[in-house]
């Protein structure tokens, strides 16, 4: 990514153009992080529209990035603050906020933007979706032709997790692959729905399904257990890198908010998370990840229980 140099009004329309035909987001910011520039992809990816976010500090909350660790970007790291300061183009991988209130991975490319006289006069960001869109679009297809899809969620439903539960068990307890089963369970979920109506709980469900969705791998399995429980059917994982996986998922959850009117609904869940041993039977797993979670809400809530 080259550093951008402004260009003369007639030839703006044109850039516009064709930056309005990427499939990447593109924002452009003067030196205080102002946003000037929203392009349609940008649009696209967030569900953000440019009227939403012109004029505004990218500071405010809007993709709000985090890392792995749940860091906020703008405290930590900025990319855009480091082209502005530094005059370098930047990539990092991140996770930004969607309108709809759940966290979307992305690649991030940052690089200053220059006057005619090459001082800096603020910065470009180029984000890409990097959660396997076109995989769970094809999965997602599939599901439907098999009547295997939740309708709220559009995640997996029990059917379709039954199936595949038994296919992983054969294939764990046959071969050294490690397959891992997490429950996650929306704590405080009935005072959500009391408090906020269960218009507002149903898109608290879509909420964090498609956080889950979109952090997952395409050979993985999300699905919606019932009512507010979520599973996560994750094979061929070692034991760290699934305790990474039921640990991100938990902070995704914990980072995501939906906007109501001017109040910001966040919500934690509690997760249990275990992997299939080579004497357990379909009931004793699945009763040890629901007890793992329960142990989970015992012990204070948004937190992951392992066993």
């Amino acid at each position: 990514m080259e550093n951008i140099k402004s260009n003369s009004s007639d030839k703006e329309d044109v850039f516009k153009a064709i930056v309005d035909n990427m499939r990447e987001g593109v924002y452009i910011t003067d030196r205080e992080k102002i946003i000037s520039f929203w392009s349609k992809g940008a649009e696209a990816i967030t569900g953000y529209r440019s009227n939403d976010v012109l004029g505004s500090s990218c500071q405010c909350n809007i993709l709000a990035h985090i890392d792995n660790e749940g860091r906020k970007l703008c405290d930590h790291d900025c990319p855009l603050t480091a082209s502005i300061r530094g005059g370098k183009t930047v990539e990092v991988e991140a996770y930004l906020h969607h309108k709809k209130g759940h966290r979307l991975p992305v690649h991030i490319r940052t690089a200053p933007v220059l006057d005619n006289t090459e001082n800096i006069i603020g910065a470009c960001e180029i984000f890409a979706d990097i959660s396997s869109k076109i995989t769970v679009e094809k999965k997602l297809t599939e599901l439907k032709k098999l009547a295997m899809i939740d309708p709220l969620t559009e995640l997996a439903n029990r059917r379709y997790i039954d199936h595949s539960l038994a296919k992983r068990m054969e294939e764990a307890q046959t071969s050294d692959m490690k397959v891992g089963i997490i429950f996650y369970d929306i704590d405080h979920f009935k005072k959500i729905n009391d408090n906020y109506g269960h218009h507002i709980g149903d898109k608290v469900i879509k909420m964090v399904a498609n956080t889950l969705l979109k952090s997952s791998r395409s050979l993985d399995v999300v699905g919606r257990w019932g009512g507010e429980e979520m599973i996560e059917i994750i094979p061929n994982v070692t034991e760290e890198y699934f305790q990474m996986i039921a640990e991100r998922n938990r902070m995704l959850v914990e980072n995501s908010d939906l906007q109501i009117a001017s109040d910001d609904l966040k919500v934690t869940v509690s997760v249990g998370a275990t992997i299939i041993r080579k004497d357990d039977s379909l009931d004793s797993f699945l009763e040890r990840a629901d007890k793992l979670m329960y142990k989970s809400k015992k012990e204070g809530r948004n937190r992951v229980s392992f066993g």
